[in-house]
């Protein structure tokens, strides 16, 4: 991932950057592409590399402590809750 600082004399992007303060946003360029907009500090981030090489990211991710700990619980609440069936989710879909 690449930091990009943000000029002040980017009014518009400060704006952005203003609003994302209180909620995540949705952008939307005018080719339908879509990018999210958040404070970092409000979803959990962990560095897995920047190599290209999926078995290096692997194994960087699998070292990291933090991350499989963070893995551990959300596997754990996941299955505490009961959630819904494929074929559920197909009736519900009409599918």
């Amino acid at each position: 991932m690449k930091t990009v600082t943000i000029s002040t004399h980017a009014k518009e992007i400060n704006e952005l950057l203003e609003m994302a303060q209180a909620t995540a946003l949705l952008l939307q360029a005018t080719d339908g592409s879509q990018f999210v907009l958040t404070r970092v500090t409000d979803l959990p981030a962990f560095y897995v590399g920047d190599s290209d090489d999926l078995t290096t990211e692997t194994a960087i991710a699998r070292a990291n402590q933090e991350l499989m700990k963070f893995l551990d619980e959300r596997g754990a609440r996941a299955q505490k809750t009961k959630g819904i069936s494929l074929a559920a989710v197909r009736r519900q879909l009409d599918l």
